[in-house]
């Protein structure tokens, strides 16, 4: 039988979402509480690994088991062996050909700066800080650049893996609510880093350091080394991945 889940996660504490032997990974604690619920090892495959520092609204994972569970007992078992900074949000039955990563059509990612001229205290393990004035409008003009499929080499990190940098950006947007500016975005996938490096170059045109025209400069050079700097992970939260409705699958989750 698979199962699929929905998580979320505080990311602060954690070396990332990928099981390592020499600290906390979301994986591995995951796989470590699920293990004890269905009382046989257990291996997840999630939508889309996060790094270290970057929290999850609704990360899906699927499973394979023998171990007959309700759909509440593989949520509240589960929980109830998860600390406080990880949480099972739903779990289903799917068919044995879904695949929590390959059958993801698209994935969404908000980012959050904290824009006042004093730091957080409440929200900052979620959000990045910027004592500077940001203006949002110049920001979501210079972010519409990046729309449709392009060679997004100029954001992607020297680490990447992908075999390809092209990506196909559906939809970004730049809004202000009140101190606090909100960098969203949906893709197909993403490369290492992406939307931090995005984000690190919006920022100075949001400062008024550079060009409305810089972003669109960046993509169409492809040069990592003259693009802004990666934005700080605090700020990065792993929205949800989009299947289609054929897996029947929660709405936050449904294209």
């Amino acid at each position: 039988m698979r199962i699929a889940l929905g998580i979320e996660y505080d990311g602060t504490d954690f070396l990332g979402w990928q099981r390592l032997s020499h600290g906390r990974s979301v994986q591995g604690e995951l796989e470590a509480a699920l293990s004890f619920v269905a009382a046989h090892a257990v291996e997840v495959t999630c939508a889309g690994r996060t790094d270290a520092g970057v929290h999850a609204r609704c990360q899906v994972v699927h499973f394979d088991t023998t171990a007959q569970r309700s759909a509440r007992a593989w949520t509240l078992g589960t929980n109830s062996n998860l600390g406080r900074d990880v949480a099972v949000i739903w779990a289903q039955p799917v068919a044995d050909d879904f695949h929590a990563r390959f059958g993801a059509r698209a994935r969404r990612y908000r980012y959050t700066i904290l824009n006042r001229p004093v730091r957080a205290a409440l929200t900052a393990r979620f959000v990045t800080w910027e004592r500077v004035p940001l203006d949002a409008g110049r920001m979501q003009r210079a972010a519409q650049a990046l729309l449709g499929e392009n060679d997004f080499s100029a954001f992607r990190t020297a680490q990447c893996q992908a075999n390809s940098p092209m990506r196909n950006v559906r939809e970004i947007s730049v809004t202000r609510r009140g101190d606090e500016v909100a960098v969203e975005i949906e893709a197909n996938a993403f490369l290492h880093h992406m939307v931090r490096n995005i984000v690190g170059s919006l920022l100075p045109v949001g400062r008024g350091e550079r060009p409305v025209e810089w972003l669109a400069e960046l993509l169409h050079g492809r040069d990592r080394s003259v693009a802004g700097p990666t934005a700080p992970a605090s700020g990065l939260t792993f929205l949800a991945p989009r299947y289609p409705a054929e897996w029947n699958l929660p709405a936050e989750v449904t294209l």
